[in-house]
Order: C-alpha cells, then sequence, then structure tokens
C-alpha cells in the first residue's frame, strides 16, 4: 500500500439489503465485517425489545469493542461497574476489559457495534442466532472462543444485577 492509498475500498451496506440474524429477543442488522474493511474493523447494529438479555460477561483478547446508543437505553457492565448508556451516548471497551449488556430494565435499546480491529464476528452473530433460536448446540459457542475472540468470563455482579431485574 503506498502512502494515501485506502486500506479497503469505500464500503456502502444499504439497511434495505443487510442481512438480519433474529432470535426471539433480538434483531442483529449485519453491517460491515472484516473481509470488507481489511481486518480494520466489523460492524452491526442489534435492536433489543425491552428486558433482552444481551451478551453475559466475556473479553475480548485483540479487539476493542465501541458501543454506540442509538436509542432506548443499555444496561452495561465494564470490569465490575454497572451503568445505563443512553441514547447518544458512546463506550469503548478495550481488549482484556470483561463486560456485558442487556437492554436496561423496562427499556427497549437500539445499538450499533463496532470492533476493532475486526475479525470475522458475522459467523458468531449468525451461530448465536442460531443457539438462541434452539437450532444450534450452546457448546458450539464455547468451542468457537479462540476464533471469534469472545471469551465468557464469570461475573458475579453481573449475575445479581440480572437477578435483581428479574
Amino acid at each position: 500500500m503506498t502512502e494515501g492509498q485506502a486500506p479497503f475500498a469505500p464500503l456502502l451496506t444499504r439497511g434495505a439489503d443487510a442481512e438480519t440474524c433474529a432470535d426471539p429477543s433480538s434483531v442483529i442488522t449485519l453491517l460491515a465485517d472484516s473481509d470488507r474493511t481489511a481486518d480494520g474493523f466489523t460492524s452491526y447494529r442489534s435492536t433489543f425489545a425491552a428486558g433482552a438479555v444481551g451478551a453475559p460477561a466475556h473479553l475480548h483478547t485483540k479487539a476493542t469493542e465501541i458501543f454506540f446508543v442509538v436509542g432506548g437505553s443499555l444496561r452495561v457492565l465494564v470490569g465490575e461497574e454497572i451503568s445505563v448508556l443512553n441514547a447518544g451516548d458512546l463506550l469503548a471497551v478495550p481488549p482484556h476489559t470483561p463486560h456485558a449488556f442487556a437492554a436496561a430494565p423496562g427499556c427497549e435499546a437500539d445499538v450499533l457495534f463496532v470492533f476493532t480491529p475486526g475479525m470475522g464476528r458475522f459467523d458468531y452473530l449468525r451461530l448465536l442466532g442460531r443457539v438462541m433460536r434452539g437450532e444450534a448446540d450452546p457448546r458450539e459457542i464455547a468451542e468457537s472462543a479462540e476464533r471469534f475472540d469472545n471469551h465468557y468470563v464469570d461475573s458475579p455482579v453481573w449475575r445479581a444485577a440480572l437477578e435483581a431485574s428479574a
């Protein structure tokens, strides 16, 4: 690549043409995966129904995960701290930082996610949808931890917060 040359071709994903993955509590719209961005980033948008559980506590060893709340409210765990992100809020979680998220109690959430660097996460999101719909074995998620840089961790703080709002 020469100086001034873009690392990948301009990319436009029209919402009407984007692939979606749905489960009983959310819809994920796949926007840009790393194969189209020279591994620069991966991006998708998730809309969570009120009470949707989102993701359990986990961390990434290579990627920074960025959350931008388009609408509604998202409850997040970062390390051992829980907070609520509202429309217009942005959160960047660096590698090796445990985090989790769910729609805030009684709220829906519309969130844009960006991972940088990207690393082919769309297959993980497709798998997650199949598991949530009962079409795949949950063990497949655990077996894919290294491939998708998605490592689940225990968080008593997050478990207690979910139990308190159930």
